[in-house]
């Protein structure tokens, strides 16, 4: 394109030339015709702007971070001329389309036009707009284009993958006792039962009994009271930018998933613990209740601007903690004060494993770690299994 311009640029001034030495109605002609190029190549982009017509369709609005959604795309010319060049561009930052030919001018003859059915895959949990983001259009000889986005975009609302894992890879011997806990709480307490009184812990409620009562039942427990693991992950949205703040929030909720999945397949209890404007805290007992569990993740809010470091005292002295052995803290950054607040955590009996999302240099923190102390970076982007 640009050395088409360099040639009209030069037949212009060849022209102007022309006229000033030899003139008469040919070199005129020459000279105007010439000028006249990029003026009708421009109000033919501009028709062909406001006429062209581009259908897309997504398989389904809500979908699930990773997996392949179908999707199509349909270019038409609707009109009597023909549409010289057309290409598309599509939105890459969050979402990527598999199987598309790349660098492709479409040409569109009168009434005709270009159907493509393929797939895309969401990278971040979240809301943002998928597919064609803009186009650019071509003049007939190729010499001038105007790019411009199109009048109506698709947005979905991405949830957070899965991550199923076999193990906690990072964790030292903070791994051998939580297998000895698992084991642990493997004995069932005794299956007695009685009607819920008020004041009973939620663990102590017998789910299946309830269900076939239809009213709470807990249980009667005769032997020492099963404990759990607790989580805290961070809800603070620290940038206004997408591509900073969406790839973090993702890996936050993904790693509050997994962790979560992985304790109750070992049949250990979790609370999880998060802010929402005041703290929520969720229990889950089983698998049973984890598609609850993950709807409930789904739908975090991230925008609390508090101290993280208050939020973490503030869950410690509420007492909250007391009957759990573990904590797993799933956080954004880290600094002097929220590690003071790790220190008295563990330094009270608690094991703390820190997961820090960022792709900053944290080895200050990490040489303080200790038997019942761990603080791991984890990055934003990459295979959660192996950073866990």
């Amino acid at each position: 394109m640009k050395i088409r311009r360099i040639s009209l640029g030069i037949c212009w001034i060849l022209s102007l030339i022309m006229i000033s030495f030899y003139g008469g109605a040919v070199s005129y002609g020459i000279f105007f015709g010439i000028t006249l190029i990029p003026v009708i190549s421009f109000l033919y982009i501009f028709c062909v702007l406001f006429r062209y017509k581009i259908y897309q369709e997504i398989g389904s609005r809500n979908i699930v971070c990773g997996q392949s959604v179908p999707y199509y795309f349909v270019l038409q010319n609707e009109d009597w001329f023909a549409f010289s060049g057309i290409k598309i561009f599509f939105f890459s930052d969050f979402s990527y389309i598999e199987k598309l030919p790349e660098k492709i001018t479409y040409e569109l003859l009168p009434r005709e036009k270009y159907r493509y059915e393929t797939s895309f895959v969401c990278k971040y949990r979240g809301e943002y707009e998928v597919g064609i983001r803009a186009v650019e259009i071509y003049d007939f000889l190729g010499i001038f284009s105007l790019k411009c986005a199109v009048r109506e975009t698709k947005k979905i609302i991405a949830a957070p993958k899965l991550v199923r894992l076999d193990e906690l890879k990072n964790i030292g011997d903070i791994s051998t006792k939580m297998t000895r806990e698992a084991q642990r709480m493997m004995a069932e307490p005794d299956v007695i039962t009685r009607e819920y009184m008020p004041g009973d812990a939620l663990k102590q409620i017998h789910w299946k009994v309830t269900a076939r009562e239809r009213k709470l039942m807990s249980r009667k427990l005769t032997g020492q009271e099963r404990q759990g693991a607790a989580l805290f992950f961070d809800t603070r949205r620290t940038s206004r930018k997408e591509p900073i703040y969406l790839p973090i929030e993702n890996r936050i909720l993904e790693t509050v998933l997994a962790l979560t999945y992985f304790l109750i397949g070992r049949n250990i209890p979790t609370s999880t613990f998060y802010y929402q404007g005041e703290f929520r805290q969720s229990e889950v007992y089983d698998v049973g209740r984890f598609e609850a569990f993950y709807t409930e993740m789904s739908d975090t809010h991230f925008q609390d601007d508090t101290m993280l470091h208050h939020q973490i005292r503030e869950v410690a002295d509420s007492g909250r903690l007391m009957d759990k052995w573990i904590l797993f803290m799933i956080l954004q950054e880290i600094d002097s004060d929220i590690m003071k607040e790790i220190f008295q955590l563990s330094e009270n009996g608690l094991v703390v494993v820190a997961y820090i999302i960022t792709n900053e240099t944290i080895e200050e923190f990490c040489m303080m770690n200790s038997p019942n102390r761990r603080v791991i970076a984890v990055a934003p982007e990459g295979e959660l299994g192996e950073a866990l």
